[in-house]
């Protein structure tokens, strides 16, 4: 097993606990927990597997996805009460897991000779796009639209690995650095309240 992998792997389990918990949150029953945590998690791999069409999708194609998600929901529901308090740990896995499904997501838009800027494109909607779906159904206001410096990040970092990617550098150690940027903006923009401006409301009129 690759580091890579690895950290993809547990950047899914994170996810999905964080679906999870905002499900059980809204007080959803057992099987609606269960869906939330797995749009948390693979949304955003699935997402771009679909616009690209890669086949097997992600998480069809490798069952410790569906193995991963299943351990983190039961882990919720056993631990919850423990595991809510644990923001500082959460957000630290989250942030990682973002920055790793980005890099993947531009590294897999690249292998299917797409333009540098759709595979950056791809690489957000890998990171992204599992907590918009996530939102959006429990009926909240997507997190990248009004908080912190989310989407933002993985624009940087996938901006610095494409840079990098041009010059022939190993690629471990692009990933490496281009993931770093990533939690590097967002633990600083989270660590300083950081965000980007807003349109006022006065600007429309109103």
């Amino acid at each position: 097993m690759s580091i890579i992998y690895a950290i993809d792997i547990a950047g899914t389990f994170a996810f999905a606990i964080s679906g999870a918990l905002v499900a059980i949150r809204k007080k959803f029953d057992v099987f609606g927990v269960l869906i939330i945590a797995f749009v948390t998690a693979v949304g955003g791999g699935m997402t771009r597997d679909v616009l690209i069409n890669a086949h097997p999708i992600n998480w069809i194609g490798d069952i410790n996805y569906i193995w991963t998600i299943l351990t983190a929901v039961v882990v919720t529901f056993l631990f919850r009460s423990k595991i809510a308090p644990l923001r500082k740990t959460m957000f630290l896995f989250d942030t990682i897991g973002i920055s790793v499904f980005t890099l993947i997501g531009v590294q897999k838009g690249l292998s299917f000779d797409l333009h540098p800027f759709v595979a950056l494109v791809m690489g957000m909607s890998s990171a992204v796009m599992g907590g918009v779906i996530r939102d959006v159904l429990t009926n909240e206001i997507p997190l990248i639209f009004h908080r912190e410096i989310y989407a933002s990040a993985c624009l940087a970092g996938g901006m610095v690995y494409l840079l990098l990617h041009s010059f022939n550098i190993n690629e471990d150690f692009l990933f490496v650095i281009s993931a770093a940027i990533i939690v590097t903006v967002r633990t600083i923009a989270v660590q300083y309240k950081l965000e980007l401006p807003r349109i006022k409301k006065d600007v429309f009129g109103k």
